[in-house]
């Protein structure tokens, strides 16, 4: 038979991507010993980007940056072909709060602009930034401060960081933006599709998620208005219609109302105004890119997964994106998971054929988390009896 493909997101909180690639390795294989097996652990903008690219083959360039409070950090940028790809998470993340103290109003997202910067400086064509995993919500202020934008408040002093800052802003300037910004390609990898203000922006429906109070969203969301309404009339002749295009908007809407502006804190805003970017759903932007299409070729099964598969999945996360590409090439395709709550039909339409979750073995939710690893191992031995036939290709029995 054919190679057994795992296409893994991480489990959050447990494993990472490449970690449960793994441990369904060592399963598959206690099960059946002569199976090839192929990893390609997946990632789709979030946690685990980078880590998905270096696995795929592109070079990790080291750099040092600003974290979410401006403590330095250690993070890189994948590189292939005139290609990078930066992890905003790694940047400045939630993962990279200090002591994982929340700072609602003072975070920002500088690193990743720096990321960025660095990347230009490297000679990249292209830039596909995965959104993701935010630590701040200053609408990519920061980001686009790291490449060169000022931002200035009465007295023509440039703002201190993070959100809550932003209802000083009283001017922009643009003429330090870095001179590769206007002739590089950037595509931003996210599925979320808030715009920047209001009820379903970026302070109201995530500010919560990273510390902010009911009064800490009021104060994000007056500052996000003020950069917003100042915004837009600086990147009129930087923002060009392709990047309107690829969130099915017209060029007479305020990018602040454009779907996808709130991602991130608003990183998703700066990213489509200041940039051009182009956004396309994450998985679907990863898979092409790292070369998810040319690994499916050979393979008789796909073993994909992430440590809940449910309601939200099946919006176009990780595991959807991978059955769905594996659909395409006619590969079935199972997933393993810490727990699944969607029912089998609702996965059989979205092109996965069985879930196999952690929790048969160990119902315990924190017990499941700490005992991942050798519950993988197990599922994947189950998995095995269920789908593996030497004679012949995958088929549930």
């Amino acid at each position: 038979m054919g190679h057994v493909l795992l296409a893994p997101d991480k489990f959050k909180g447990s494993l990472t991507a490449a970690e449960v690639v793994h441990h369904l390795t060592a399963g598959l294989r206690r099960a059946a010993p002569d199976i090839e097996v192929r990893g390609f652990p997946v990632a789709d903008g979030g946690d685990g980007t980078l880590d998905a690219a270096v696995t795929a083959g592109f070079r990790r360039i080291p750099v040092s940056v600003a974290g979410p409070t401006g403590a330095p950090v250690n993070t890189a940028f994948g590189y292939a072909d005139g290609v990078a790809v930066v992890e905003l998470a790694d940047a400045c993340g939630l993962r990279r709060l200090p002591a994982g103290v929340p700072e609602p109003l003072r975070a920002s997202s500088r690193g990743a602009g720096e990321v960025i910067r660095a990347a230009l400086e490297y000679g990249c064509a292209e830039v596909v930034l995965g959104l993701g995993g935010s630590a701040s919500t200053d609408g990519g202020a920061g980001l686009v401060g790291a490449l060169g934008v000022r931002l200035l408040d009465e007295r023509d002093h440039e703002l201190p960081p993070g959100g809550a800052a932003l209802r000083h802003l009283r001017r922009i300037d643009l003429t330090g933006l870095h001179p590769a910004v206007r002739r590089t390609r950037f595509v931003v990898a996210g599925d979320v599709d808030n715009p920047l203000l209001g009820p379903t922006g970026a302070a109201a429906v995530y500010g919560p998620q990273k510390g902010a109070t009911d009064d800490d969203v009021l104060l994000l969301e007056a500052g996000l208005t003020r950069w917003a309404d100042l915004a837009e009339a600086a990147v009129r002749d930087v923002n060009p219609l392709g990047a309107a295009a690829s969130v099915g908007v017209g060029p007479g809407q305020p990018v602040s109302a454009w779907p996808g502006a709130g991602a991130a804190g608003g990183v998703g805003f700066a990213a489509l105004g200041f940039l051009g970017a182009r956004f396309r759903p994450g998985i679907e932007l990863l898979l092409d890119l790292l070369g998810f299409p040319a690994a499916l070729v050979g393979a008789e099964l796909v073993v994909t997964g992430e440590g809940s598969l449910d309601a939200q999945s099946l919006r176009g996360k990780a595991p959807v994106g991978v059955a769905r590409a594996a659909v395409r090439a006619g590969v079935p395709t199972v997933a393993v998971a810490g727990q699944v709550s969607v029912d089998p039909d609702q996965l059989r339409e979205a092109g996965i054929q069985a879930g196999y979750p952690l929790t048969d073995l160990e119902p315990d939710p924190a017990a499941c988390l700490d005992r991942a690893a050798e519950l993988v191992e197990k599922v994947a031995e189950t998995l095995a009896a269920d789908w593996l036939d030497p004679a012949g290709p995958p088929r549930r029995r």
